[in-house]
């Protein structure tokens, strides 16, 4: 992936946005425009919630800074040792745009879930997305493909 002479950059794209069955109950998230991603852009799948704990699971979420499931049980290291590892891709590789799935714990880019397991949303961005404003990468949720189509 790290051809210099690439006509179209390289985008992130959460797996369930692409229609794979990555969420926590084996389903997906599959958005309209696909192709129209692929015409423009040089798709990389990411999913650090399955690629940790798999599917189906128990849903995660964060709470005081610490990735939780509805059990108590603790994944934050593992997610963070996931998301060093796309933070690490998107260094080497240049990646300047993001499309992640909203209110994610790792993807969220404006609402996250309150960490009580009450399907309460709140003002926040998941593990992901903080790392990546950090390395200046625009971040788009399933409901700005058309905003990130025109940049």
């Amino acid at each position: 992936m790290n051809d210099k002479k690439l006509l179209k950059p390289y985008l992130l794209v959460s797996s369930c946005l692409l229609g794979n069955n990555v969420r926590y109950d084996g389903k997906n998230c599959k958005i309209d425009y696909i192709n129209l991603l692929e015409n423009n852009f040089t798709i990389i799948p990411i999913c650090p919630e399955f690629d940790v704990l798999g599917c189906p699971r128990n849903p995660i979420e964060i709470n005081d800074n610490e990735v939780i499931d509805q059990n108590n049980n603790n994944y934050t290291i593992l997610i963070k040792k996931k998301i060093a590892s796309i933070i690490n891709l998107c260094k080497e590789n240049d990646i300047k745009y993001a499309l992640l799935k909203e209110k994610s714990p790792t993807c969220g880019s404006h609402f996250i879930y309150d960490g009580t397991f009450s399907h309460k949303l709140i003002k926040g961005s998941g593990l992901l997305v903080k790392e990546l404003k950090k390395l200046h990468i625009q971040i788009f949720n399933e409901d700005e493909v058309l905003k990130l189509l025109n940049i």
